[in-house]
């Protein structure tokens, strides 16, 4: 019998045992799913990028790159870092299986495995995804639908104020020194952010996340630079104590691209008008 509801669920399965592969295939078909394949690392990161599926099935074994690799290329990629991955592989050693969580799988499962088990484990893992698709998993802010709801609602007001701010190069430093520590960062920065909102801001203010990522805070036209420059008071000397403490003073020898830097915008209802929200965020960014 169908899962209730999977009609509009894609599932991204990613295998190089053809038989496997295809007995999945058919399963989740019957099951009411939307289904894509892949035998090779580079064809699924490629295949999952330009789908976006809802849960991806991922075995670690692979003829080019392996799964760890994959999972770490969607994960660095806005459109795809958030998509749940379950590990299925062989390997049974705890070192591994913390690995793959590491990167931010959802689940483990190991060969052989009970079919009932699998469709169970994506079927959780989907409805984790569907509550948590409002907020960040990191830093637990709104993002997505709630954010653009409340800024359309915000523009359209006669007294709105919008200040962005960002992180650059935190791709880089999550390559170089790891997944938990790139976390830890995003973390200091809510705080920090939450915690110059309430100084400068006010209660009713809002913060949240971007499509690209950067926090954005909404509040009044009166506050907004005075929010702003609190963002940028609190984050720049912030930077150094995101790095290993014998990196720090090296830091500045760095070249910009290669160093995490702050960058802070804002604008207001007494600069501008806008009906297009994308317009708005191109000269925020610009």
């Amino acid at each position: 019998m169908a899962e209730e509801n999977k009609d509009k669920y894609k599932i991204f399965i990613v295998e190089d045992d053809v038989d496997l592969s295809e007995m999945l295939s058919a399963y989740f078909r019957v099951q009411g799913y939307e289904v894509a394949q892949a035998m090779r690392g580079e064809d699924a990161v490629q295949g999952i990028t330009a789908s976006s599926p809802d849960v991806v099935v991922l075995d670690i074994r692979l003829p080019d790159i392996d799964g760890y690799e994959v999972c770490r290329r969607l994960r660095r990629v806005r459109r795809t870092q958030n998509i749940p991955v379950i590990f299925l592989t062989e390997k049974r050693e705890r070192e591994d299986k913390l690995a793959g969580l590491e990167l931010g799988a959802v689940d483990y499962i190991t060969k052989p495995f009970d079919i009932q088990e699998l469709r169970l484990r994506v079927r959780n893992a989907l409805r984790r995804s569907r509550l948590s698709s409002m907020l960040n998993p990191v830093t637990g802010l709104p993002e997505g639908v709630l954010v653009r709801e409340r800024l359309e609602q915000a523009v359209r007001q006669p007294d709105w104020g919008i200040v962005l701010a960002g992180i650059r190069g935190l791709n880089k430093f999550r390559d170089k020194y790891g997944f938990v520590a790139a976390d830890d960062v995003s973390r200091a920065v809510t705080l920090m952010i939450t915690n110059a909102v309430q100084e400068s801001g006010g209660e009713e203010d809002f913060i949240g996340h971007t499509d690209t990522g950067d926090f954005i805070i909404l509040t009044t036209a009166d506050r907004c630079k005075k929010v702003a420059e609190r963002c940028l008071v609190r984050l720049q000397p912030s930077i150094q104590y995101f790095y290993p403490a014998l990196e720090r003073q090296r830091l500045n020898e760095m070249p910009e691209s290669e160093r995490l830097t702050v960058r802070v915008a804002s604008i207001s209802s007494r600069e501008h008008s806008f009906t297009d929200i994308e317009k708005l965020f191109a000269l925020l960014v610009d």
